[in-house]
C-alpha cells in the first residue's frame, strides 16, 4: 500500500550491533523493522518469511557469510534490496559484494542519518555506496586493459553510466528527456548485450570499463 513504511530486516552476529541500528531506526515513522538474522542461515529464512523491502547484510559472520547469503536471496526474492554493512572497503571485496547482487555498501561506522538516507535511496531503486566506498571505488588505479569491441550505442551508454552513478530510471528519462519506458528498454537491451543480470552488475560492468568518470 503506497505509504506504508519500508520493511527491514537486520542480519548481525553481534546482539550489541543488532540492537543499535534497532534502536537507530526505530526513530523513523516511516521505516520498520521486521526482523533480524545473526547469520547467513538465519537471514536466508528470515527474508524468505517476511519478504522485507530491504536487508541490511553484514558480510562476516558464522555459519554463512553476507555474500553467499546474499546471492540466494537474490536467486529467490530478486526485489529484495541488499545493502552490505562491512569495515572493509577495499576495491576487490567491493566488488565480490556487487556481483553477489548488493545495491548498497556502507562502513560500519555510518551515521544515522546516512544509514536511513541508504535504506530510502535502494528502496526507491537506486544504488547507494557510502563516502569512503566511492572513492575507493571511483578513484583507485586500474591497470590498463586490452582495449574491447563496446556492443553498446552512445545512447545505451549514457543511460548505463547514469544507472552506475545510482540514478533510477526516472531520473535517467527526466536528464535525457525521454521516456521511462525508453530508458527500461534500454536498460534490458544493455543487460541483453552484456549478458548481465542486475543493477549491481551493470555499475561493476561501468566501472571497470571506465565508463564512468
Amino acid at each position: 500500500m503506497y505509504g506504508s513504511p519500508i520493511s527491514v530486516v537486520i542480519v548481525d552476529d553481534h546482539q550489541v550491533v543488532l540492537d543499535g541500528f534497532i534502536a537507530r531506526l526505530e526513530l523513523e515513522s516511516d521505516i520498520e523493522v521486521i526482523g533480524t538474522a545473526s547469520n547467513g542461515v538465519e537471514a536466508v529464512e528470515v527474508v524468505n518469511k517476511f519478504k522485507p523491502d530491504v536487508v541490511l547484510m553484514d558480510v562476516s559472520m558464522p555459519i554463512m557469510n553476507g555474500i553467499e547469503a546474499t546471492a540466494l536471496i537474490k536467486e529467490e526474492h530478486p526485489e529484495v534490496r541488499v545493502l552490505m554493512l562491512t569495515m572493509h572497503d577495499n576495491r576487490e571485496y567491493i566488488m565480490k559484494v556487487m556481483q553477489a547482487g548488493a545495491v548498497g555498501y556502507m562502513l560500519k561506522d555510518i551515521s544515522a542519518e546516512k544509514m536511513v538516507q541508504a535504506i530510502k535511496t535502494v528502496n526507491q531503486g537506486s544504488t547507494y555506496f557510502c563516502e569512503s566506498v566511492t572513492q575507493t571505488l571511483f578513484t583507485q588505479e586500474i591497470a590498463p586493459a586490452a582495449p574491447k569491441s563496446n556492443p553498446l550505442s552512445r545512447r545505451e551508454e549514457s543511460v548505463l553510466k547514469m544507472v552506475a552513478q545510482g540514478h533510477s530510471s526516472k531520473k535517467i528519462a527526466s536528464l535525457l528527456d525521454i521516456s521511462y519506458r525508453t530508458v527500461e528498454t534500454h536498460r534490458q537491451n544493455i543487460k541483453h548485450k552484456l549478458d548481465l543480470h542486475s543493477t549491481a552488475q551493470l555499475a561493476t560492468y561501468a566501472v571497470e570499463n571506465g565508463l564512468v568518470d
